[in-house]
Protein backbone atom coordinates (compact mmCIF):
# COMPACT_ATOMS: atom_id res chain seq x y z
CA UNK A 1 0.00 0.00 0.00
CA UNK A 2 1.32 3.54 -0.65
CA UNK A 3 0.25 6.37 0.33
CA UNK A 4 1.23 10.28 -0.46
CA UNK A 5 0.35 13.58 0.86
CA UNK A 6 1.00 17.04 0.85
CA UNK A 7 -0.59 19.87 2.53
CA UNK A 8 -1.05 23.57 1.18
CA UNK A 9 -2.41 26.89 2.31
CA UNK A 10 -5.51 27.91 1.17
CA UNK A 11 -4.63 30.35 -1.52
CA UNK A 12 -6.09 29.47 -5.60
CA UNK A 13 -2.34 30.07 -7.17
CA UNK A 14 -1.57 26.63 -4.76
CA UNK A 15 -3.47 24.55 -7.16
CA UNK A 16 -0.76 24.18 -9.19
CA UNK A 17 1.42 22.65 -6.18
CA UNK A 18 -1.81 19.85 -6.48
CA UNK A 19 -1.98 19.60 -10.09
CA UNK A 20 2.10 18.27 -9.74
CA UNK A 21 1.38 16.18 -7.18
CA UNK A 22 -1.26 14.27 -9.53
CA UNK A 23 1.40 14.59 -12.74
CA UNK A 24 3.77 12.65 -10.12
CA UNK A 25 1.33 10.18 -9.20
CA UNK A 26 0.53 9.52 -13.10
CA UNK A 27 4.24 9.17 -13.37
CA UNK A 28 4.47 6.98 -9.97
CA UNK A 29 2.18 4.76 -10.70
CA UNK A 30 1.82 4.44 -14.18
CA UNK A 31 -1.87 5.96 -14.63
CA UNK A 32 -3.51 5.87 -17.65
CA UNK A 33 -4.66 9.11 -19.36
CA UNK A 34 -8.41 8.05 -19.37
CA UNK A 35 -8.30 8.21 -15.37
CA UNK A 36 -5.40 10.73 -15.57
CA UNK A 37 -8.14 13.07 -16.78
CA UNK A 38 -10.54 12.59 -14.26
CA UNK A 39 -8.53 12.00 -11.40
CA UNK A 40 -7.01 15.76 -12.40
CA UNK A 41 -10.69 17.41 -12.86
CA UNK A 42 -12.20 16.27 -9.74
CA UNK A 43 -9.46 16.52 -7.18
CA UNK A 44 -8.39 19.85 -8.65
CA UNK A 45 -12.16 20.46 -8.14
CA UNK A 46 -12.21 19.26 -4.19
CA UNK A 47 -9.24 21.27 -3.15
CA UNK A 48 -10.81 24.61 -5.01
CA UNK A 49 -14.33 23.69 -3.23
CA UNK A 50 -12.40 23.14 0.37
CA UNK A 51 -9.74 26.40 0.00
CA UNK A 52 -12.72 28.95 -1.51
CA UNK A 53 -16.10 27.48 1.03
CA UNK A 54 -14.25 24.88 3.47
CA UNK A 55 -11.36 27.57 4.20
CA UNK A 56 -12.97 30.46 3.05
CA UNK A 57 -9.52 31.80 1.11
CA UNK A 58 -8.10 32.47 4.44
CA UNK A 59 -4.24 31.31 3.85
CA UNK A 60 -4.01 30.58 7.45
CA UNK A 61 -6.02 27.85 6.76
CA UNK A 62 -4.32 24.51 5.44
CA UNK A 63 -5.57 21.82 2.76
CA UNK A 64 -4.31 18.35 3.31
CA UNK A 65 -4.57 15.89 0.08
CA UNK A 66 -3.20 12.40 0.54
CA UNK A 67 -3.55 9.74 -1.80
CA UNK A 68 -3.73 6.00 -0.93
CA UNK A 69 -3.38 3.25 -3.69
CA UNK A 70 -4.35 -0.15 -2.88
CA UNK A 71 -4.44 -2.65 -5.60
CA UNK A 72 -6.58 -1.13 -8.72
CA UNK A 73 -7.81 1.20 -6.50
CA UNK A 74 -6.66 5.14 -5.93
CA UNK A 75 -8.25 6.90 -3.49
CA UNK A 76 -7.36 11.10 -2.57
CA UNK A 77 -8.75 12.80 0.59
CA UNK A 78 -9.08 15.73 0.67
CA UNK A 79 -9.51 17.97 3.75
CA UNK A 80 -10.33 21.25 4.90
CA UNK A 81 -9.98 23.20 8.37
CA UNK A 82 -13.57 24.74 8.06
CA UNK A 83 -16.76 23.92 9.17
CA UNK A 84 -18.47 21.77 7.00
CA UNK A 85 -21.13 21.90 4.92
CA UNK A 86 -25.09 20.02 3.99
CA UNK A 87 -23.89 17.63 0.88
CA UNK A 88 -27.15 16.29 1.62
CA UNK A 89 -29.22 18.93 0.30
CA UNK A 90 -27.28 20.45 -2.81
CA UNK A 91 -28.83 22.17 -5.19
CA UNK A 92 -28.55 20.36 -8.69
CA UNK A 93 -27.24 21.72 -11.19
CA UNK A 94 -28.65 20.76 -14.02
CA UNK A 95 -31.88 22.21 -12.94
CA UNK A 96 -33.46 24.99 -14.99
CA UNK A 97 -33.12 27.68 -12.61
CA UNK A 98 -29.41 26.55 -11.89
CA UNK A 99 -27.90 26.45 -15.54
CA UNK A 100 -27.19 30.14 -16.19
CA UNK A 101 -25.37 30.29 -12.29
CA UNK A 102 -21.55 30.40 -12.64
CA UNK A 103 -20.92 27.75 -9.44
CA UNK A 104 -22.57 24.58 -8.13
CA UNK A 105 -20.88 22.40 -10.57
CA UNK A 106 -17.72 21.35 -8.62
CA UNK A 107 -19.03 18.01 -6.03
CA UNK A 108 -21.78 17.43 -9.75
CA UNK A 109 -18.45 17.05 -11.85
CA UNK A 110 -16.36 15.41 -9.04
CA UNK A 111 -19.57 12.61 -8.87
CA UNK A 112 -19.44 12.07 -12.53
CA UNK A 113 -15.40 11.58 -13.01
CA UNK A 114 -15.48 9.59 -9.77
CA UNK A 115 -15.79 6.20 -9.85
CA UNK A 116 -17.20 6.70 -5.54
CA UNK A 117 -17.49 10.20 -3.86
CA UNK A 118 -17.55 9.91 0.13
CA UNK A 119 -18.40 12.83 2.51
CA UNK A 120 -16.78 12.58 5.87
CA UNK A 121 -16.52 14.53 9.14
CA UNK A 122 -19.70 16.77 8.43
CA UNK A 123 -18.31 17.77 4.83
CA UNK A 124 -14.67 18.88 5.65
CA UNK A 125 -13.57 15.39 4.05
CA UNK A 126 -14.38 14.33 0.92
CA UNK A 127 -12.62 10.93 -0.76
CA UNK A 128 -12.25 10.47 -4.51
CA UNK A 129 -12.16 6.79 -5.68
CA UNK A 130 -10.60 5.79 -9.34
CA UNK A 131 -10.88 2.44 -10.28
CA UNK A 132 -8.06 1.86 -12.26
CA UNK A 133 -8.83 -0.85 -14.57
Amino acid sequence: MNKIQIEIPSLSENIRMIESFIDNAKERFHLNDDIYGNIMIAVTEAVNNAIKHGNQNNPKLNVALSLLLEKDLIKFRVEDEGRGFDYHHLPDPTAPENLEKPGGRGIFLMKHLSDEVEFQENGRVVELSFYMN
